[in-house]
């Protein structure tokens, strides 16, 4: 029995070499190295680096507004670069007349959208498209401008993979639609060629007069001294716009800006939803900003 205990002691570690290597054992205390060593006494706890990773910012949005220089057009050009947007425009007249500070920073293209190759250049990167344009004649240049351009930047744009298209249309004002019927027609072409290509974002705004601050070459006429009062004065009395053939003509005017403010909102904001957005509700999109 001796012997086997015996045994036992002298195959099992010393208590001495434990204490060995329990010495040589460095203790972490509040980042700060605690030997029993007197060679590592106080030496700086050493923490490797988290390895820094380059993430690409995300791509901006660009946006195209379609008659960028016309009256919408340039409110709608300036609120999207105030939004911190980059903006490219195409027109007829190509780069806008206008002196303000802001239209430097548009990209300007000249271009007809009767012809379907106007689009191809100014198209490239853009996430969102804007058409403002339209036009008055006869009834079938009313119909070309107003439904035929607008059709062919609709398939254009969706043949490019763009994501929104947001098309200004037009509030109707019953016995007059008669009158500018080639107007009409081809504002209800361009509506539903945009509903079938874009049918989870294409948004249509029909606003009824619009009024603002318009440039005539040097020359500002402000609209808003009629069509301000008369909004105040409309927009309480919706009922009278469900009357026969007159009623849309109590349709209240808007202002330049709550069109160009929805018009950008509906284009570069994913959850806006999509459809016809009518004067009341350019009203009320107006007054709530996107988060």
């Amino acid at each position: 029995m001796r012997t086997v205990v015996s045994r036992l002691i002298h195959s099992t570690p010393s208590i001495s070499r434990l204490e060995v290597k329990f010495s040589a054992t460095a203790i972490s205390i509040n980042g700060r190295n605690l030997s029993t060593d007197s060679n590592k006494v106080d030496e700086p706890f050493k923490v490797e680096e988290a390895e820094t990773v380059n993430v690409p910012p995300p791509p901006t949005e660009r946006l195209l507004v379609l008659g960028g220089n016309g009256f919408v057009g340039s409110h709608i050009c300036r609120e999207a670069l105030g939004r911190g947007l980059s903006v490219a425009s195409l027109s007829r007249s190509g780069k806008s007349s206008l002196h303000d500070s802001w239209a430097s920073n548009v990209a300007w293209y000249k271009g007809n959208l009767l012809s379907t190759d106007s689009l191809k250049e100014a198209l490239n990167g853009v996430t969102a498209v804007i058409s403002c344009v339209g036009g008055f004649g006869s009834n079938s240049y009313m119909y070309k401008i107003n439904g035929t351009a607008n059709i062919n930047a609709i398939r254009a744009a969706s043949d490019q993979g763009v994501k929104r298209f947001v098309y200004i249309s037009a509030a109707g004002f019953g016995v007059v639609n008669y009158l500018l019927r080639g107007y009409y027609e081809g504002k209800k072409a361009a509506e539903t060629e945009l509903l079938t290509r874009f049918p989870y974002g294409g948004v249509i705004l029909r606003p009824g007069f619009i009024y603002g601050t318009r440039s005539v070459g040097s020359m500002k006429i402000p609209l808003g001294v009629v069509g301000s009062p008369l909004e105040m004065v409309f927009q309480h009395a919706k009922p009278l716009n469900q009357i026969p053939l007159v009623g849309p003509l109590f349709t209240p005017p808007v202002n330049v800006t709550a069109v160009a403010q929805v018009a950008v909102r509906a284009a570069t904001d994913p959850v806006f939803p999509p459809g016809i957005i009518d004067v009341y509700g350019i009203q009320r999109y107006s007054q709530h900003k996107s988060k």
